[in-house]
């Protein structure tokens, strides 16, 4: 098993017709798909595409999804660009995605949770990706099991492989936690509002800002880290050449967690880090959480899906509850670490009882080589195809 998953390149050439993708490319990438199955999709109501003003609607014929010419009655719709119909087949961009950036266009108030339906089965047609349903994801690993650095490197990668997430106990200092925690009180008074460094939310208290980009330039013993062999260490977890990557130009982001958040982005919900799009040019990057505090139920803990990495599903606004998955609570002392793939269903538990303090950076998957990658995933499609089960009833996607 490998957590690497891409099947795009940015290198790739793109050459898209709108008008051809919606009267052949699409339908024939659904009946294609739909008679590899070993089982249908569950039937959706319709969706109308209204592409530039092309009308196009998704529906079910028994249990095949097709595309059909015109507008049925009373669907909801989702209107669309040309460039964003692109973006959508290639990708780039999820009705997450969409939303976030203010481009969404639905007929009807309620329509998000269909097209999150309807964006599941265009996944599965369009890409050449292995993942299974949610209530396909076997897991053979005990989600209780912490690991240290000590730990034979083969088993900590198995774990993650399977799981999609580990938790690494003592892998820093209580000394060097402290002298992080002093850094970020030194460090909060040089950020502000607006500044295009770091995020802010609202409180019963007032504004308090909850996260500082470019820590490292404010924090000596955060900098010496990212050289340190422990640190290195990590990287090298999941066995696919992952680079130390960060986030944009930032090598480190600390966060605050404080109590009684009332607006802002502070304790994210449950979500994929891929699920704004580019699931297929990125997944899987690895992300580190350092425990600057330790955490647990009521101080700001992070929670995982174990084996959601490997299901295809909704990448946010998930009713976890409804999932056929364990939800896991990652409680942490100070100094340890936990990894996630960016693909692992995840969220910040909002604190009640005391606040944490947390640093958070990540690791990147090398380049792709087109050659041996297109290979391997090839592989690993035939691999997960034939060990699919087949008598299972349909996932819910939500």
């Amino acid at each position: 098993m490998s957590v690497d998953l891409r099947t795009r390149s940015d290198a790739d050439p793109i050459a898209f017709d709108p008008a051809a993708f919606l009267a052949a490319g699409l339908p024939d990438a659904l009946a294609r798909r739909h008679a590899e199955r070993s089982r249908p999709h569950a039937a959706l109501a319709p969706l109308v595409l209204d592409v530039a003003g092309s009308a196009w609607t998704l529906a079910f014929d028994g249990d095949e999804p097709v595309l059909r010419p015109g507008a049925a009655d009373g669907a909801v719709q989702v209107r669309l660009t040309d460039a964003l119909l692109q973006d959508l087949a290639t990708d780039q961009i999820t009705p997450i995605g969409m939303m976030t950036g203010g481009t969404l266009d639905l007929s009807t108030g309620g329509g998000l949770g269909l097209l999150l339906d309807w964006w599941v089965v265009l996944r599965d047609a369009l890409d050449d990706d292995p993942l299974p349903g949610p209530d396909e994801v076997q897991l053979d690993v005990d989600l209780t099991r912490s690991f240290t650095l000590a730990d034979d490197p083969a088993e900590i990668r198995t774990f993650l492989e399977h799981a999609g997430f580990v938790h690494l106990r003592g892998v820093f200092t209580e000394e060097e936690m402290a002298r992080i925690s002093a850094d970020m009180d030194r460090a909060a008074d040089t950020y502000a509002p607006g500044d295009g460094r770091s995020w802010w939310a609202g409180t019963g208290d007032g504004e308090r800002l909850v996260r500082m980009q470019f820590f490292e330039e404010h924090s000596p013993t955060a900098a010496a880290l990212l050289d340190d062999e422990r640190f290195t260490a990590l990287g090298a977890i999941p066995g696919c050449g992952h680079r130390f990557g960060g986030f944009a130009e930032s090598r480190w982001e600390a966060l605050f967690k404080p109590i009684g958040v009332t607006s802002g982005i502070s304790d994210v919900p449950w979500h994929k880090d891929c699920s704004l799009g580019r699931h297929s040019y990125e997944c899987m990057r690895v992300t580190v959480g350092v425990s600057v505090t330790g955490a647990g139920p009521t101080t700001g803990q992070l929670r995982v899906v174990p084996g959601s990495h490997r299901a295809l599903m909704w990448p946010s606004l998930v009713d976890v509850a409804a999932l056929p998955l364990p939800d896991v609570g990652l409680a942490t002392e100070t100094g340890d670490v936990t990894l996630h793939l960016s693909c692992t269903l995840h969220m910040a538990q909002p604190p009640t009882t005391g606040e944490r303090r947390v640093l958070y950076t990540s690791f990147t998957l090398p380049p792709v080589d087109e050659e041996a990658q297109a290979a391997a995933h090839r592989r690993l499609v035939a691999t997960a195809r034939e060990t699919a089960p087949t008598t299972v009833s349909q996932p819910s996607t939500r």
